[in-house]
């Protein structure tokens, strides 16, 4: 759905401006008019909602932030807890955003509340903000009368998705860093650095080193070509992020991260404290296993994952139940095909689905841990060798002129 960026004058004469989302410039103004504003500027600035992408139409996208969405859900669980009607919490809602997107999104939210929409349906409308999953809750809460217990589990479930993006940023954040000033430190001592001692050195008309040759060598190419290899290493990392954004380039993407030491566990660990998490969440929410799967699939962030939790789901169209099918997936350990087992007849799923995720978050911080310290001594490794061999091919030829 189109954004459009208003400017407007009230009936006090104040002038304000902002965004507002409607179909239509039209609908945009009369919006404004029900708002007793008079428009005097108005200008489509951007679409909210789901678009096709192939490989080559990669745009750069900003997301909501999971954890507003998660306080806003959680809050707008206190109101409806507390009595506030529906319209009414949503209005308490919009006032207090501060991040521009989501306070659009739910001012069309409570705008469609109000003409007669259900609130899943008006949220529906926003695939960009929020998820199936989301959506599916809140419908189930709607049909069971139960929606601020429904709002607060969802917020639990999004502040806990945060909090393990956000470890795992933490853990690649600094490795990262590191890896890109090592890089630029060596980049400038190969472009700007080396030539000039080089250059002094073959003026002296003598016969180098291998090492110093095969310096002065890496150093002309940098010179001649790094505009060509920055380019197409950008060019590289977009046609990657355009693969990605393919099914068969997404499955095969993830399959080979997984298949790569330490950072395959943690990312499998990671797919398995979600794939949990998420049935427990739907599951108590009171969705039917089938639905539930239906909806993981979709939010699990990994093709491979996804991929086996759709034959699960048709394994249980076929008869069989969760556990059955899990425990036969290379995906998942044999303990957490078992746990499930339990879980199915003892009638504690939600329980023991919640307990396994737990157990995956606390694995995932010791991998986090072990793959940091894995990354780090790495990058140093290689940045003393690279940095050595620089020092050692321009210090060979001066002790040799040296000693001759």
């Amino acid at each position: 759905m189109p954004i459009y960026s208003y400017k407007a004058i009230d009936q006090r004469g104040r002038q304000s401006k902002g965004n507002i989302d409607a179909d239509t410039a039209r609908e945009a103004r009369d919006k404004l008019r029900h708002q007793q504003l008079r428009v005097t500027d108005m200008e489509r600035v951007e679409t909210i909602g789901k678009k096709s992408k192939s490989i080559f139409s990669y745009r750069f996208e900003r997301k909501v932030d999971i954890r507003s969405l998660a306080i806003l859900t959680r809050q707008f669980s206190t109101l409806l807890g507390a009595g506030v009607h529906l319209s009414e919490a949503l209005n308490v809602l919009v006032e207090q955003i501060e991040e521009k997107r989501l306070e659009v999104v739910f001012r069309d939210v409570r705008e469609r509340i109000v003409s007669g929409a259900g609130l899943a349906d008006a949220m529906s409308l926003h695939p960009s903000v929020f998820s199936d999953l989301y959506i599916n809750m809140v419908r189930a809460g709607e049909a069971s009368g139960n929606l601020d217990d429904i709002l607060y589990s969802l917020s639990e479930y999004l502040q806990k998705q945060a909090s393990l993006r956000g470890k795992l940023s933490a853990a690649l954040t600094y490795p990262a860093i590191m890896m890109v000033v090592g890089l630029g430190v060596v980049i400038f001592l190969m472009t700007f650095v080396v030539p000039r001692i080089t250059e002094m050195l073959v003026q002296k008309d003598n016969a180098l080193p291998w090492a110093t040759e095969v310096l002065i060598m890496i150093s002309d190419w940098f010179k001649a070509y790094w505009l060509v290899g920055l380019g197409a290493l950008l060019g590289f990392l977009l046609f990657l992020e355009g693969l990605k954004k393919t099914e068969k380039g997404r499955f095969a993407y993830d399959r080979l991260l997984l298949k790569v030491p330490v950072l395959g566990t943690l990312l499998q660990r990671s797919a398995i404290s979600r794939f949990t998490v998420t049935l427990a969440t739907l599951l108590k929410s009171g969705l039917p296993a089938l639905d539930s799967l239906n909806i993981v699939g979709k939010v699990v962030n990994n093709a491979v994952m996804s991929k086996t939790i759709a034959e699960i789901a048709e394994r249980i169209v076929e008869g069989a139940d969760i556990s059955t099918p899990l425990k036969k997936s290379p995906l998942f350990p044999p303990m957490v095909g078992y746990m499930i087992a339990v879980g199915e007849q003892s009638g504690e799923l939600e329980s023991v689905l919640n307990r396994i995720s737990e157990t995956y978050e606390e694995e995932i911080e010791l991998a986090i841990q072990k793959l940091t310290a894995m990354i780090e001594p790495i990058i140093i490794v290689l940045l003393a060798v690279v940095v050595s061999f620089i020092i050692l091919a321009v210090l060979l030829p001066l002790l040799q002129f040296n000693s001759g």
